[in-house]
């Protein structure tokens, strides 16, 4: 899905935010996904022992390599339902902005914090 850069989305209240629930996860596995139409990456996130590991695929391939996920703090929508890409079932929304070519810039704490914090 590709947003536009120019225009703002309508306006929503407090309320509507709250529906959605970002929260941060470590990825604990990062693994090829050639069967994707697009390049990208299966990753196994977890976000703490209140929501539990989940998957998720993600065209983050042009940014970062396989070795350099392992480990590293991301921001995912953890309340939409599971989605079918191919043969995997993606769990979660791995969120990020677009650079100027396009590409997807993972969004992530600066700081470490616990797995599983809301984004507030």
């Amino acid at each position: 899905m590709t947003m536009s850069t120019s225009e703002p989305s309508p306006r929503i209240d407090f309320g509507d935010f709250l529906k959605v629930d970002i929260r941060v996860g470590t990825i604990v596995e990062a693994l090829p996904f050639p069967q994707a139409r697009k390049p990208a990456y299966r990753l196994v996130i977890d976000f703490g022992s209140e929501i539990g590991t989940k998957r998720s695929s993600a065209q983050i391939t042009v940014h970062y390599t396989l070795e350099e996920l392992v480990g590293r703090q991301v921001a995912a929508v953890v309340n939409f339902p599971p989605r079918q890409i191919g043969p995997v079932m993606s769990e979660v929304l791995t969120l990020g902005f677009p650079d100027e070519a396009g590409e997807v810039v993972l969004i992530a704490p600066d700081q470490p914090v616990p797995n599983g914090s809301r984004l507030f």
